[in-house]
């Protein structure tokens, strides 16, 4: 039995680059089987199979807090306001904006997204609430008691086109007077990562 040994193979041939797809290893082989768009010649990786299963060439993770000095965010009575998440703790793919406070993935799929607001005072009546595109997607009530400041979280799985589709964390205010966020990384927080590319 003969052995044939190859490290890319092409599958098409169509004139446009694109439409084809190439199953190659990389130039040192690092006992990675990777899976590019493009030809033979010059494939764009799009994900590969280690002996751990499959994973996307870039498959975005990324959480945020807000720091910004010594004080929160003042939110109006009866008012939505965005939540200043200024500081990445990581951000795998570069897909979260500390300057606009937006997470808009470059790769479409499925993502798990979590995030929360806490208040610094014992005063309940808040919400918070993940805008897609902003309009309000998914929000989460406060909890809490008279000795114990309150959170309000909320989780959510949310397709994201890849593109364009951005997603923002606000906060509510139903308390009826002018109230104050905490800050920092386990007060005011927003994290996800894609679960299933499309």
């Amino acid at each position: 039995m003969s052995t044939v040994k190859s490290k890319k193979y092409q599958v098409g041939t169509d004139a446009t680059a694109t439409n084809n797809f190439t199953i190659y290893q990389p130039g040192t082989p690092d006992g990675t089987l990777r899976i590019g768009v493009g030809n033979a010649d010059s494939p764009t990786e799009v994900g590969r199979f280690t002996s751990a299963g499959y994973k996307p060439a870039n498959a975005p993770a990324f959480s945020a807090y807000m720091v910004n000095g010594s004080t929160g965010v003042s939110v109006t009575s009866g008012s939505f306001t965005k939540i200043v998440l200024d500081t990445e703790e990581y951000d795998t793919n570069s897909n979260f904006d500390t300057s606009n406070y937006r997470f808009t993935p470059t790769v479409a799929g499925y993502y798990q997204i979590n995030a929360g607001v806490t208040m610094a005072s014992p005063d309940t009546g808040c919400a918070a609430y993940l805008y897609k595109n902003g309009s309000g997607y998914q929000w989460g009530s406060s909890r809490g008691t008279a000795n114990m400041f309150p959170t309000a979280t909320t989780t959510t799985l949310v397709y994201m086109n890849g593109s364009t589709d951005y997603l923002e964390l606000y906060i509510y205010n139903g308390h009826g007077t002018t109230l104050t966020t905490s800050y920092g990384r386990g007060y005011l927080f927003m994290n996800g990562l894609l679960v299933q590319q499309v």
